[in-house]
Parts: C-alpha cells; sequence; structure tokens
C-alpha cells in the first residue's frame, strides 16, 4: 500500500483526507519530444488540487495521463494505495474519475438533459435490446438515471435550458453543461481542463461558486487546470506547478505564491 493516511490542514484549517491519487516519476515523451519529465505529486481525498504552469508546460498532458488518455512510458499511477495498470478512459472512467475538456466535448445536436444523461453511461447496466423495449429493470434503470441527471441540472441552476439544444447556448452555459455531464458521472475524483477559459467575471464567479459547492456538497476531489492565478489561490487546497514538462513547485497557495522558481516562470525568466 502506497498510499500516506495522515490527514493534511489547509491553510484556512480545513481538513483532506489521506492520499487516494500518486503521480510517481512520471515521464511522457512524444516521439524526440519530452512533454513531462520525471514528475510526482499527489491527490488527496476531498481537496482541490490545481496543476498550474505556462502554456506548453504539460498540464493538460498530465490530466490526460490521469484520465487514461495517454500513457505514460515511465513511472506508474497509483490510485486508492494500487498500483494502476495500463488502461482505457472508459476503463478509467468505471473507477469514479470523470473529466471535462479544454475544448469543449459536448453533443451539440442534443439537448442539455440528453447530454448530462450521456455522463450515466457507466451506471447502466441493461443493454442495448432491453433498452430499446423500455420494459422492466431497463425502465427502471431509465427513470433512476434521468432522475439523478435532473438533480444535477437543479444544482448547476441549468433547469431552464433543460430542454435546450446545446448548440445554441452561449459558451459559459456550455461550460456549465459540460460540467453537468462529468458530476452525473457522480465521480469520487473530478478532473476540469481549464473550467474558466474564454469567461467573462460574472461566469467565472458563477462556475467558482459550482466548483467550491461540488467539493463541499459531495465531498469531490476535484484536480483542476487554471490559467486565471485568482481563481486558482482562491479556490485551491494544493498546488502543483509545472514548467518545460518539469514540477517547478508543489504547495500550499501561499508557498506556491512565494516560490522564486513559481515567480520566474510567470515572469519569463531564462533558464540555464
Amino acid at each position: 500500500m502506497s498510499a500516506v493516511a495522515e490527514e493534511f490542514i489547509t491553510e484556512d484549517g480545513r481538513k483532506i483526507g489521506a492520499v487516494v491519487m500518486e503521480m510517481k516519476n512520471i515521464t511522457l515523451k512524444f516521439g524526440g519530444v519530452v512533454a513531462i519529465k520525471d514528475i510526482s505529486f499527489d491527490i488527496r481525498q476531498g481537496e482541490i488540487r490545481a496543476i498550474i504552469g505556462p502554456n506548453g508546460a504539460g498540464k493538460s498532458s498530465m490530466l490526460n495521463v490521469i484520465s487514461g488518455f495517454y500513457h505514460p512510458q515511465e513511472g506508474e499511477v497509483w490510485y486508492k494505495g494500487a498500483r494502476r495498470p495500463t488502461m482505457r478512459p472508459y476503463q478509467v472512467a468505471a473507477q469514479g474519475i470523470a473529466r471535462t475538456f479544454q475544448n469543449i466535448a459536448l453533443f451539440e445536436g442534443m439537448s442539455v438533459l440528453d447530454n448530462v444523461m450521456t455522463g450515466r453511461l457507466t451506471h447502466m447496466k441493461t443493454n442495448m435490446f432491453q433498452q430499446g423495449l423500455w420494459y422492466g429493470k431497463a425502465r427502471a434503470e431509465e427513470i433512476e438515471n434521468r432522475q439523478k441527471a435532473e438533480e444535477i441540472i437543479d444544482f448547476l441552476e441549468i433547469q431552464a435550458i433543460r430542454k435546450t439544444p446545446v448548440g445554441r447556448l452561449p459558451y459559459g452555459l456550455k461550460k456549465r453543461v459540460e460540467l453537468a455531464r462529468a458530476l452525473a458521472a457522480e465521480p469520487s475524483i473530478l478532473l476540469l481542463d481549464e473550467p474558466m477559459a474564454g469567461m467573462n467575471v460574472e461566469e467565472k464567479e458563477d462556475m467558482s461558486r459550482f466548483i467550491l459547492d461540488v467539493n463541499d456538497e459531495f465531498g469531490t476531489t476535484i484536480a483542476l487546470i487554471e490559467h486565471d492565478m485568482g481563481v486558482v489561490m482562491d479556490l485551491s487546497d494544493r498546488v502543483v506547478v509545472m514548467d518545460y514538462g518539469k514540477k517547478i513547485g508543489d504547495g500550499t497557495p501561499d508557498e506556491v505564491r512565494n516560490n522564486q522558481n513559481v515567480i520566474d516562470a510567470y515572469l519569463g525568466v531564462a533558464h540555464d
């Protein structure tokens, strides 16, 4: 068993739990390009863990490793105290890890409700034939999953657009629908890839509130990538900083804010 059992006390005095995921000496290469070089960090139960860094630092690549889209050439991913074998994204999702994407990936011709329902796929046990008949167990399963989807829609305050095709929605609402779809999977770990990219101030405030509410009310562990440093410092319990594929900082928001390597990276100071 690799995970550390001790609780961690955040800067505001909030307790977060034991380590639930560890990235151990992860190295990811694309041909001769090293996207991630020998990075290790952990994610604790119930925390909001930010992954930050300048453009091209390797943040999205790391999120893709966690979610099973990329497979590192070196290093190990540990989940709930056990080494995770090489998995496809759908297998990782079945373990309780859901995500949103940097570029919105929704079914634009489908309604908000139907998009959210796709997040319930890992909870659907009946086959396509049974679902087509919509009888007995399949009918009960459909009703239960729709109820869960409606609860998420209510939680994110998008009831008024539940029947609207996603393609007609403004950008900020599309991002909220994508969050709803991820939450519909009832994940234990939620991965958010730039959830506030392209948003105005009001939309960022709404999304920040929902992220905090998801963490507080559902107890969901969250790992997020975000470029808005004000948002990161306000939301996060701990922050890991990447630059040119390497880890240059890891700690509480205050520790990271005062880390000279981090300051240099964001100011564009030349590397030796």
